[in-house]
């Protein structure tokens, strides 16, 4: 169930992230967020008035307010250390957002054995040669450095704070409408700033109307990974779902191969190779 779960994860994150970078190349990014996650909370909205979820209120909503208030500022600096690149090694570092819940499950107690232990390895190390690294070229500025590691503790915080958000199918779509509400408000604050300071909100078409099923998709793809997750750890050990979540940036990079005809460098058909052979070890461990 753990590996199931984790693995949905991966693909509905990499869909959302292949899909939200197609629509802000039209699109400015911050209302891109903005705008599917205000989706994505409606729909989850419409889902706790109909289960009930109102009943499921507590404590541990905290934890999805916190998740909300990580993930945007993660999205922005993200978007930021991508525009100043070069993404070839913006990618990979984003990755070791999976320290977090890794690190949080050692602290827990969990202990992967060895063959599991290997497949965090193996897979961690896929993923990051998926992202096509640059072995040579110019220096990378310091501040995109600083920005990715942000987005990368970023990521790996909602990892951590989404799991602990809910213990039943009714909270977990309460949680999750919190976190989205948060969402929204934060990167409308983002966006309103954005456009004080001379950046602008919409293309200079207007709102395109014709792009908002896409980013319905990308809004509650982006929800449904967060519930796939939340379901993974909570049938087995953060450390491996953790780590089976972190490999959407596979799913992204073959998503553009299929759909843009975009071609594979070697060193990323290896890294995605070497994340398949980890899910493996993930699975048979």
């Amino acid at each position: 169930m753990t590996a199931l779960f984790a693995l949905a994860t991966s693909l509905l994150w990499g869909l959302a992230d292949f899909g939200g970078g197609l629509l802000s190349r039209r699109v400015p990014a911050l209302t891109v967020v903005v705008v599917s996650q205000t989706i994505a909370a409606v729909v989850l909205g419409v889902i706790v008035v109909a289960t009930g979820g109102w009943s499921e209120a507590g404590p541990r909503l905290w934890f999805a307010v916190a998740a909300g208030l990580a993930g945007p500022v993660a999205l922005i600096c993200f978007y930021q250390a991508l525009a100043r690149g070069p993404m070839g090694v913006v990618s990979p570092l984003a990755t070791l957002s999976v320290a977090v819940p890794v690190g949080v499950g050692l602290v827990l107690g969990e202990r992967p054995g060895l063959v599991r232990a290997a497949g965090i390895a193996v897979a961690v190390t896929g993923v990051a040669l998926a992202g096509g690294p640059h072995l040579r070229g110019a220096p990378v500025q310091r501040q995109t450095i600083v920005l990715t590691l942000v987005a990368a503790l970023g990521f790996g915080t909602v990892f951590a704070l989404i799991a602990e958000a809910s213990t039943t199918v009714t909270g977990l779509f309460l949680a999750l409408f919190v976190q989205r509400v948060v969402n929204v408000a934060v990167g409308a604050a983002a966006l309103s700033v954005s456009v004080r300071r001379g950046g602008e909100a919409l293309p200079p078409g207007g709102f395109p109307w014709a792009s908002l099923p896409a980013l319905g998709f990308v809004g509650l793809a982006d929800v449904a990974a967060n519930g796939t997750y939340s379901v993974a750890v909570q049938h087995g050990p953060v450390t491996v779902a953790a780590v089976l979540a972190s490999l959407y940036p596979v799913v992204t990079a073959l998503a553009a191969r299929g759909f843009l005809s975009e071609r594979l460098r070697a060193v990323q058909a290896a890294g995605a190779g070497l994340a398949l052979v980890g899910t493996l070890l993930l699975a048979a461990g």
